[in-house]
């Protein structure tokens, strides 16, 4: 804070360390976290941006190869963006995206995505963590079989950067992107991360921007765009630096923990989380389902809640006790005990919290309070 306000434009240049390499840095940090090699990864922009200034130069659609691999349990932004992109290449968003069904409303099958990779798909792009169910999918497995059959394939890893251990270089992940503000702990909104494998560094980043130039040819302001040699040459625009810079402080924690030891950590919190469920809040009244696979090596670092009725409502009023999950329609209350810093305790109090506001009706008083406030 006193660099950005004492040396303002000049601490591109001559803060400690300066700004002007800060993404290619923060992008060094936290390649160890994902299995990549520091030149790979760079903090730039947000998840979406990212996604788009990625798709742009993989998406490459041709012949009888025009259609998007995903999964109809996917974000809805990661959505919006493919069919963005299809649409910029002339084709149909409703034709040329598929969304491979799942079969039980929670998870998906890894079969399935398989036996969809057929001659008319161009590119597979997946989460590697669903959103609302926690389920971690098998990116090695799935990249393998992309390979296999000639495609490219891609990730979508906000639900577990900093969670899970990634190895996207020994399983030749072609590209992936993930937020910093969960479980890298950055805050609402801070910059993301993109990677791109090396064996693509010659790819032409067609969504080009000032920030993805060769940093020696930057300051020449030529019209003659000379892109970054590494991962790098994916950036549009200049970091923001009051978002990224928290993430120095936070992947410094994560090079001193070890993320193996916060992934153990992580799933004994999950598990136990799962087991006080089963134990405690399963049976009526208080009708709570665990929607999250039960292996531990099929789940990323958060617990899917379900409940039929009120779970909205019983979202907020563990909010009320200073108890913070989120609600994704249509039932789940999601629940994230982050490694770094929460305690088993506080799993114990989350579910004692949860039996309370049933047997108190607060989540009753809740639905109240808010159609009297319609």
């Amino acid at each position: 804070m006193d660099e950005w306000r004492g040396q303002a434009i000049d601490g591109w240049l001559y803060a400690d360390p300066p700004w002007f390499h800060l993404a290619e840095r923060l992008g060094a940090a936290a390649a160890p976290l994902v299995g990549a090699s520091l030149a790979e990864v760079v903090a730039t922009a947000t998840t979406t941006v990212n996604i788009h200034a990625l798709l742009a130069s993989f998406y490459a659609p041709h012949g009888g190869r025009r259609k998007i691999l995903a999964d109809e349990l996917d974000f809805p932004s990661d959505i919006f963006a493919l069919q963005g992109q299809i649409a910029l290449r002339g084709g149909d968003p409703r034709a040329d995206l598929v969304r491979v069904p799942s079969r039980d409303g929670r998870t998906i099958d890894e079969a399935d995505l398989i036996a969809r990779m057929t001659g008319d798909v161009a590119l597979v792009f997946l989460p590697s963590v669903l959103f609302r169910s926690g389920q971690l999918l098998d990116m090695e497995r799935l990249t393998r079989a992309a390979h296999d059959r000639g495609l490219l394939i891609g990730f979508d890893c906000c639900h577990s950067a900093g969670a899970v251990p990634h190895r996207f270089d020994d399983w030749s992940v072609d590209f992936a992107v993930w937020c910093g503000y969960k479980y890298l702990n950055a805050g609402p909104g801070s910059t993301a991360f993109l990677y791109v494998n090396r064996r693509h560094f010659g790819r032409q980043p067609h969504l080009a921007g000032w920030f993805g130039s060769d940093k020696n040819r930057q300051f020449d302001m030529s019209h003659d765009f000379v892109p970054a040699a590494e991962a790098g040459r994916w950036q549009i625009s200049s970091p923001s630096i009051l978002s990224a810079v928290p993430l120095e402080a936070s992947l410094r924690l994560f090079q001193e923990a070890g993320l193996g030891r916060l992934r153990a950590k992580s799933l004994a919190l999950t598990s136990y989380l799962i087991d006080l469920v089963d134990a405690e809040l399963a049976a009526p009244p208080y009708a709570f389902r665990v929607g999250t696979p039960r292996d531990p090596a099929r789940r990323g670092g958060h617990v899917a809640l379900e409940r039929e009725e009120r779970a909205r409502e019983v979202c907020g009023a563990l909010k009320a006790r200073g108890i913070v999950g989120d609600f994704r329609p249509p039932n789940v209350i999601r629940l994230a005990p982050a490694a770094f810093f929460n305690t088993f305790h506080e799993v114990w109090r989350t579910a004692a919290a949860l039996k309370e506001i049933i047997d108190r009706g607060e989540h009753l008083a809740a639905a109240l309070n808010q159609k009297a406030n319609l």
